[in-house]
């Protein structure tokens, strides 16, 4: 197991590298100058363009910038953003932020997919398949915008039950209506997904061999069932985890989130090469991690599944 994790640890390196490489490549090539854009319609004095230039390396070839971005990083500093506060700091505030409203949204995706998927499943054809199907397709074609629009219209607004913005700090309570939003986004795909491996695993060898021993129900469709059948939904909330962290964007500005998402847009339209760069290096690493804990999970699902020394 030990080798096992070195060896993802080892491939992760190039993986980091050559993203960080194109992704600050992209926003290098952006067209325009970032730093006159900055002071809008204004003349701007060309000595304190010159500075700023120096400032943020934009005077260096492209390769020298990622090179100096490199140092940065395995030292903690991603440089400072064009307001004058260190990246670092704004990944302190905004990431954490990000990770509750992601960990809600997939804790309640995770609870009503996998409850629903597994009933419908195991009561293949009957109504309350028939009625999940339907459900999950609605929420399928409606855009997350309007589903944020009107949960807090009717929630927030009519019913008083939330807060319709989030508040200052975003303290849970506050998430908890943008994490249902986000969460309704997957929960028809975690429905689907969990159903249709209900159904297949249902008609596996190893569920008839139990059944014939004379194992319960309640027994059968835990630890033989839904234990197999969750292989490829894990798999589906590690990378739904990754898409919350920086797809959020919508909903963090119908909610007035203090996130990730809002913050690396803005950046990008300011084209802030530190902040822009800085947060990906961080999504991806956030991508790795969770990656290589699904496999790790892997093995604790399905016992067949055993790594090599």
């Amino acid at each position: 197991m030990a080798g096992y994790i070195l060896r993802r640890v080892l491939q992760a390196v190039p993986v980091l590298l050559g993203t960080t490489f194109l992704i600050y490549f992209m926003v290098f090539a952006m067209p325009g100058d970032p730093i006159v854009a900055l002071f809008g319609d204004k003349t701007p004095n060309p000595a304190v363009i010159e500075q700023l230039r120096e400032r943020y390396h934009f005077d260096q070839p492209f390769i020298v910038q990622y090179l100096l971005f490199l140092k940065g990083i395995f030292v903690g500093d991603f440089g400072i953003s064009f307001s004058g506060q260190p990246v670092t700091e704004i990944l302190a505030k905004t990431f954490p932020v990000t990770l509750r409203l992601a960990a809600l949204a997939i804790f309640f995706e995770m609870i009503a997919g996998i409850g629903v998927g597994l009933i419908a499943g195991l009561r293949k054809g009957k109504f309350f398949d028939s009625s999940a199907l339907a459900v999950s397709l609605i929420l399928i074609s409606v855009p997350v915008f309007v589903i944020a629009f009107v949960a807090q219209l009717v929630f927030a607004i009519n019913l008083g039950w939330f807060r319709a913005t989030v508040g200052p700090g975003a303290p849970l309570q506050d998430l908890i209506l943008p994490a249902l939003v986000l969460a309704t986004i997957s929960f028809a795909q975690i429905q689907r997904l969990t159903r249709s491996s209900v159904i297949e695993t249902s008609g596996q060898d190893f569920v008839r061999t139990a059944a014939s021993k004379g194992l319960s129900r309640r027994r059968i469709v835990p630890v033989h069932i839904l234990r197999n059948s969750l292989i490829p939904v894990v798999t589906y909330l590690a990378v739904d985890f990754g898409t919350l962290m920086v797809g959020a964007t919508v909903t963090e500005g119908i909610f007035n989130v203090p996130g990730v998402g809002r913050t690396l847009y803005q950046a990008i339209i300011r084209g802030e090469r530190p902040t822009v760069v800085a947060f990906v290096t961080v999504m991806v690493l956030i991508y790795l991690v969770v990656n290589l804990l699904v496999d790790l999970l892997y093995a604790v699902l399905d016992p067949r599944i055993r790594y090599a020394k």
